[in-house]
């Protein structure tokens, strides 16, 4: 009989790395969600870096709530630096993709099982994870920013600005953490 007779149909896709105990198409899985998340959110930064206009005004009556220049330059500032953490963590998400494929096609035996280093693996997807968390965190430092120059400065005490950014604050953070306890929890397993 062969070998795929007495074989479950999926059972290639379900052997493990290595001697890891994951499975490859788990972990490309993984890390296909991670980058097209990190895509959606770089699209949320050029959208941020459409706004950094100079001298606009906010929709508060009073131009002392006007935001500065300095607020402008943040928003610039927070959205190159939320860019290079969500194109770090995709790099790194397709370079282990990569490896896997390309070690996946080197034993046609094989075809879907790869022997790659589960350290080297999760050493990958947690500087991954890092990077779109960073990511995450300093986008939404830029919408504050963006906040703050559509609605009125802060300080300014313009409730619309304050309800946003404690909305935004709330809730980015609550999923944030979220996620990265399921990180380490996968992590540790």
């Amino acid at each position: 009989m062969a070998e795929s007779e007495t074989c479950p149909k999926d059972y290639y896709q379900q052997t493990s790395i290595g001697s890891g105990g994951g499975t490859t198409s788990v972990h490309v899985t993984a890390l296909d969600g991670l980058v097209n998340v990190n895509s959606l959110f770089t699209i949320a930064v050029f959208v941020g870096l459409s706004l950094t206009v100079p001298n606009q005004h906010s929709l508060e009556n009073t131009s002392s709530c006007d935001a500065s220049i300095d607020t402008v330059k943040k928003l610039l500032v927070f959205e190159v630096v939320s860019f290079s953490f969500f194109l770090f963590s995709s790099l790194v998400a397709q370079g282990l993709k990569l490896a896997i494929n390309l070690l996946n096609s080197k034993d046609v035996d094989e075809a879907f099982r790869a022997h790659i280093n589960i350290k080297a693996l999760r050493f990958g997807m947690m500087a991954s994870a890092f990077g779109s968390v960073m990511g995450c965190l300093f986008l939404m430092l830029s919408m504050v920013s963006v906040i703050e120059i559509r609605l009125g400065v802060l300080s300014c005490g313009s409730k619309p600005a304050i309800h946003a950014v404690t909305t935004l604050i709330i809730l980015v953070s609550s999923a944030l953490l979220v996620y990265i306890s399921t990180a380490v929890y996968a992590f540790l397993q």
